[in-house]
């Protein structure tokens, strides 16, 4: 299998309530490339999961479009969405019980994981001891996922979402509640998988060590794209928009409200804070 690649443009998402909207996303811009390996990290509420539900097409965006591979996401039948996520997309959901059947086997749950590919395209369906050891679990097919420890059981959820042998795989918050052993067996798993198959791995979380082993790191907050990582660098990103949102330690030094004035000179961009302008714990931003 290959990876495929995904595009957002101008995504938003307002989830409606009783009580008022709640912007969960404003305006994201985002490309991943076939065969990348790319974290999407902020803390809760920031939008990073509304975003892997809207590249799954398990909701539908408020505007802006999503495509994965050379197909637009918003324009697909909720019974093609459906055929996506049964082979090319591979979802993996928070909290690994909501990926598996606990009172089942290992090969249980990927037999119910493969059905739809398997009808689709059965020449591509792998063995499901393939799988197994591909998420590193060869030899723990005919293991009850009740009787797994909270790792294991979490790369079982894994397996799963390989299962049809995706080429994007969506992975929320693989790690969370692990410890430091566990973790480590899981993100080694998605290497691996990304390694061998070449598949696109999107992966949500809070951890910025995660999101260091992947090739980027995406910062989401507020519902926009803020910061990347690269290789140990961080970059700011321009949106759609025109905005820029500095890096998170530089919020710290420069709070929102400061005033900038940029200068581009020889292709060298300099920002100067001025400091009288700057806005302290006891007086608002201005407007």
């Amino acid at each position: 299998m290959t990876g495929i690649a995904v595009m957002c443009r101008r995504v938003v998402h307002i989830y409606r309530g009783e009580f008022g909207d709640q912007v969960a996303l404003s305006g994201v811009d985002l490309d991943i490339g076939a065969g990348e390996t790319v974290a999407l990290v902020g803390p809760s509420g920031s939008g990073k999961s509304t975003l892997i539900a809207l590249i799954s097409g398990l909701i539908r965006p408020s505007a802006g479009r999503v495509r994965v591979g050379s197909v637009d996401i918003g324009r697909l039948t909720s019974a093609e969405l459906a055929r996506m996520r049964g082979t090319d997309i591979g979802v993996v959901l928070q909290g690994a019980h909501r990926n598996l059947i606990d009172y089942a086997t290992l090969d249980d749950n990927l037999w119910l994981a493969q059905r739809r590919a398997a009808k689709v395209r059965p020449k591509d369906v792998e063995p499901r001891e393939t799988i197994a050891a591909l998420a590193g679990l060869a030899g723990d097919g005919g293991r009850r996922v009740a009787d797994m420890p909270p790792g294991m059981r979490q790369r079982a959820a894994l397996a799963v979402g390989l299962a049809a042998s995706p080429s994007l795989l969506l992975v929320d918050e693989p790690t969370s509640q692990l410890d430091r052993t566990a973790r480590d067996e899981v993100l080694d798993a998605l290497m691996r998988v990304n390694a061998e198959r070449g598949t696109t791995i999107v992966v949500v979380t809070h951890d910025p060590e995660v999101g260091a082993r992947m090739g980027r790191a995406v910062t989401i907050r507020d519902g926009r794209v803020g910061a990347e990582g690269r290789e140990g660098r961080e970059f700011a990103v321009v949106a759609g928009d025109g905005t820029v949102q500095l890096p998170p330690a530089m919020l710290e030094l420069y709070p929102p409200g400061t005033l900038f004035s940029v200068e581009e000179v020889a292709g060298t961009i300099t920002f100067a804070a001025d400091a009288q302008d700057q806005p302290t714990s006891d007086q608002p931003p201005p407007g």
